[in-house]
């Protein structure tokens, strides 16, 4: 049994919970709990920047973590969020963080890179996942591309 859950109902619907979250992590390719294998980069790439709102949720989490998390899983090169002080979409509805506005819908931005190849694999999540927002390419060139090293 598992920690802190009771044998009962409450039991069957963790468990199913988990069987659920296995089976998707494994549709996606990955092996659920795995560290995804990550790419070293460098020369042309294409970037893809995902403009979305703050409060918007993919199964009652952040839309944002939701992408970062499904490009790790593809194992592409790195996925960065950055959070917009102001801006507006396609409603034309200006957000802001000033004091007098309390937006609580910031602008968003999910910035994804990797090779032209891979983030045109990754197109269709992204498709699937944002419904408002906007999805922009750009050829970019990667001079740098150096993660931490592990303590041995």
């Amino acid at each position: 049994m598992g920690a802190g859950v009771p044998a009962g109902p409450l039991r069957v619907a963790h468990d199913r919970r988990l069987e659920v979250r296995a089976r998707l992590a494994a549709a996606r390719g990955a092996a659920y709990g795995r560290e995804a294998a990550m790419t070293r980069l460098t020369g042309r790439a294409l970037r893809a920047t995902v403009f979305v709102g703050e409060s918007d949720l993919w199964h009652h989490r952040p839309l944002y973590t939701e992408i970062v998390g499904r490009a790790r899983e593809a194992g592409l090169a790195g996925a960065s969020v950055f959070r917009g002080i102001e801006g507006f979409g396609a409603s034309s509805l200006i957000h802001t963080q000033r004091l007098l506005s309390l937006s609580e819908d910031l602008p968003v931005a999910v910035v994804v890179v990797d090779t032209e190849e891979k983030i045109r694999a990754f197109l269709p999540q992204l498709d699937e996942l944002v419904d408002e927002g906007l999805v922009v390419l750009d050829a970019c060139e990667v001079v740098r591309h150096v993660g931490r090293r592990k303590p041995a």
